[in-house]
């Protein structure tokens, strides 16, 4: 029987994850179809929609993992599902933040202004930079992937095995997550270099605003501002999902506090879909998307108060 946070928590949870997979599914809508109109797939239009199809499927395996802990833990820990359920979780998450990297080096990229030779020879190179990315992604997953059956095999043995030690468990858990989230890691020191060298660009140009005496914010500033924005949050809500996972993680040595699990799912899917908001605010034409779809809502609610007595 669940205490009263525990519902309320798992209550969020699934708000959450609900609002994740309609959020992802419209912006991933919206890609395909803008993919339609122009009949070719743009950069930005291909990253959003991995991005989306990515976050997607890591949210159901999230609370499909989540809800069979909770309430079917024989099921869960029983054959390979929990395998199984593993590698499409690193899959998911690792290519998740990939994409959130490759949309931050986008933002970098066509928005920054450095005089650099080197910024200049990635800049004129976009696609090149994202498939050097993508081989970054599958050598993550080459690494991981050795660390993940080794976890696998450690937990069966526990569970198979009465001497099995707590203690010795506890020590290894933690080296092994950190090869496990290795990858992830790094995307996500990139992505903080990028903020870095974004926020350094808005600094030079507003300088160069303030010698020529303008006394306006020119479009330049506004697409820096903006691309702060979603830099900013993403990584505010990276650093969230991290503690979300570590809590999940560590709470596999206190099985008996489900409140910690719970939790923990709560913060993770609290990243996924809080980041895909920031991302339709963000975007002009998600944004126009989103403003068509509400305002039939809106009509339709208005007409009904108006049918009432």
């Amino acid at each position: 029987m669940l205490s009263i946070m525990e519902s309320l928590l798992i209550f969020v949870a699934v708000s959450e994850s609900i609002l994740g997979l309609l959020g992802n599914g419209f912006i991933g809508l919206v890609s395909c179809i803008d993919c339609m109109k122009n009949k070719r797939i743009s950069t930005v239009s291909f990253i959003l929609t991995g991005l989306a199809t990515s976050r997607f499927c890591l949210i159901w395996t999230i609370v499909t993992d989540g809800f069979l802990k909770l309430f079917s833990p024989d099921v869960h820990s029983s054959g390979n599902l929990i395998e199984y359920n593993g590698y499409l979780w690193i899959v998911m998450n690792q290519s998740s933040i990939w994409f959130a990297t490759c949309l931050s080096i986008f933002y970098f990229l066509k928005i920054s202004s450095f005089s650099h030779r080197i910024f200049l020879w990635l800049k004129g190179r976009l696609n090149m930079v994202l498939f050097l990315l993508l081989g970054c992604l599958l050598i993550s997953w080459l690494v991981t992937f050795p660390h993940f059956v080794k976890i696998a095999n450690d937990n069966r043995k526990k569970n198979e095995s009465t001497g099995w030690s707590m203690d010795m468990y506890k020590d290894e858990l933690f080296g092994k997550q950190i090869w496990l989230h290795l990858g992830v890691i790094l995307l996500f020191i990139l992505c903080l270099i990028t903020c870095v060298l974004l926020l350094t660009s808005l600094w030079r140009h507003n300088r160069r605003m303030q010698l020529n005496a303008t006394g306006f914010r020119d479009p330049g500033t506004e697409a820096h501002i903006k691309a702060m924005k979603v830099l900013v949050s993403f990584i505010i809500l990276f650093i969230l999902n991290f503690v979300g996972t570590a809590i999940q993680i560590s709470s596999v040595t206190v099985p008996e506090n489900k409140l910690l699990f719970i939790f923990g799912m709560t913060t993770t899917v609290l990243y996924l879909w809080g980041h895909l908001l920031i991302l339709i605010l963000g975007n002009r034409k998600l944004k126009q998307a989103s403003l068509r779809v509400l305002k039939p809502l809106q009509c339709w609610e208005k007409e009904k108060l108006l049918r009432t007595p």
